[in-house]
This record gives C-alpha cells, structure tokens and sequence, in this order.
C-alpha cells in the first residue's frame, strides 16, 4: 500500500478568479507537462500511484484538487462550477507554470472536464488520457433531462439536481461511511434498491466488497471532505445541462491523440461510437471496477507509459 506521507506538498495557485490546491512532481521535468484530473468525489490524491512512475519516465506531474475539492476554493454560485469555469481553470493552470499545451489525464468527472477542454480549448490540449468516462455525445436533449426520462428522478445525477441540499446533507453527516462505503471493489452485483442509491450507500452499515485502500489512504479522501463538505464538488453535477448548451457551439470532433481506458466491471457502459467523435482513440479494457488507477494501479501505469512512448515515435 502507498503511504500517504510520500505524497507530494500542495501549493495554492490563484487561476481563473479562484485558488487551486496544485500536487506538483518533477519539475526537473519542466517542459514536458502531464495534467492529472480527478473525479467525483475524489481528490488529487487518487493519482498517488501514477505520480511517481509518470515523474520518472520524464513528465512534469500537476495534480490540482479541482474547484470544490480539498483546500481549492468553493465558490457559492452553482453556476461557478460549469464546463466553461472548469476548463477555465486548466488553462489559466497551464498559463501559471507558461506551458502552451499539456496532455491531460482525467478519471471520472476529470475524464468529462478534460473532454470538455480539448473541445471549448482544442489548442492547450496535445494528447488525452482518460479513465472511465467515455467522451458523452450531446444528444437531443439536455442531458439531466434525458437521464431522467431513463433512470428516473431517484437516479443520483437527477437527484442532486431536482432536490438540491438534499443528498450533501445526508454525505456531509456520514462523510467516513460514505466514502468507505464507496471506494470498494468485487461489489456483488444486486437488484437495484428503492431511493437514492447513493445516500443509500452513505447511510448503510454493511460495506460491500472489499476495500481498494488502506485505512490511511482512505483517511486523506476523509478529512478532505469533513473539512470542505460535499456541496461543491456536487455542484458540478448540477451544471450538466448548462454544459450541453455551452457544448453546442463546439464542434463534437476531437481530434488530439487519445487513450480511453475502461473498467471491465465498471457499471458505466463504453461508448460503441467513441472512435466517430476521438478518431485518433485507442481503448483498452482493464479487470476492475469504477476505480481504475487505484484498484489497478501497476496495470494502469504500464497501459498509460506504454501508449505515451508510442506517441513519442509516430
């Protein structure tokens, strides 16, 4: 297991009207920048795996706990937290240390933003790595709107949005169990429950599965968010329609060099049309769940080093 006193010491960098808490490695690197983005609900300690190994093929590592995360700012207005101020931050992140463009790993939510970044910000992105989260179509409709015409009004993404406070609440009272109730893999698979699944999960006692970190490490996604609560990083899901209208006047082809790496037992489902909108898209499958870097983290460095070097020949 890591052990969370090698993790790198954060730096507050003011970018884009707020402070981002920056995990940096490898400045000795310098010119050859890596941007890593976490998910939902993580924090840029969920890389802690892939900073050493990145360092040491070379790369300069910037891990920022994104806006609402951490000790980052949480701005008050939800709409603070949408596509354009969140690839806002990235960019002004990227002119701080005076680099044009960087290859941006993203897992989750940070999967979404760096998606979103290479299409609002097409110039600052050179090549893209993504975990778990396919590049999502903009459909017919605004996405909160169709995800609740298919998976109801109990289905979290609609939850957080139609009842607003409601879910932070329940996640901010039991933040320990939540947490270790989430972050855990071989999860038997089970007919859904009635309610919300996630304050489900943050107010059952029984964990399943097993845990994918130790104790401490669990700790360091813990105290981050007793400290900062969850209502900024859920902010981020309450954007999902404002973002699929500022998406509307970018073109949906993204054409940067990409990697796509899916967990075979992820409940999200891979997008069969991934190479019609990233035409330069090459995907691989681990066996794991949601969790990519940290269930598999030896796996997924190699996938990750492997693919760089190729970009680095052709």
């Amino acid at each position: 297991m890591f052990d969370p006193a090698n993790f790198p010491e954060p730096t507050l960098i003011a970018v884009n009207g707020v402070e981002l808490e920056v995990f940096e490695a490898g400045r000795e690197n310098a010119g050859n920048p890596i941007v890593l983005c976490h998910g939902w609900p993580e924090h840029a300690y969920t890389w802690r795996h892939q900073i050493p190994a990145l360092v040491e093929a070379g790369y300069h590592v910037i891990a920022p706990n994104q806006r609402g995360y951490g000790n980052s700012s949480r701005p008050a207005d939800v709409t603070d937290y949408d596509i354009q101020q969140l690839s806002g931050d990235l960019t002004a992140l990227l002119d701080h240390y005076g680099y044009e463009d960087a290859t941006f790993v993203g897992h989750d939510w940070g999967a979404f933003v760096v998606w979103g970044l290479a299409l609002l910000h097409p110039e600052r992105v050179n090549k893209i790595i993504n975990l778990a989260l396919p590049y999502q179509e903009r459909g017919e409709k605004p996405w909160i709107e169709a995800l609740e015409e298919f998976l109801g009004s109990d289905y979290y993404f609609v939850h957080f949005n139609r009842q607003p406070g409601v879910a932070d609440a329940v996640f901010d009272e039991n933040s320990s169990r939540f947490l270790r109730n989430l972050f855990r893999k071989n999860v038997p698979l089970s007919p859904p429950e009635p309610g919300m699944a996630m304050i489900n999960l943050a107010r059952t006692e029984t964990a399943l599965g097993d845990p994918i970190m130790s104790d401490e490490e669990l700790a360091v996604f813990t105290s981050a968010f007793e400290a900062s609560g969850f209502t900024g990083s859920i902010n981020w899901y309450r954007n999902l329609d404002r973002n699929w209208h500022i998406l509307a006047e970018a073109s949906p082809i993204i054409q940067q060099p990409a990697l796509m790496i899916y967990g075979e037992r992820d409940l999200i489902p891979k997008f069969e049309k991934l190479s019609e909108f990233v035409p330069n898209v090459y995907e691989v499958n681990l066996d794991c769940g949601h969790w990519i870097q940290q269930e598999k983290p030896e796996e997924t460095n190699k996938v990750i080093l492997r693919w760089l070097d190729q970009q680095q020949v052709t």
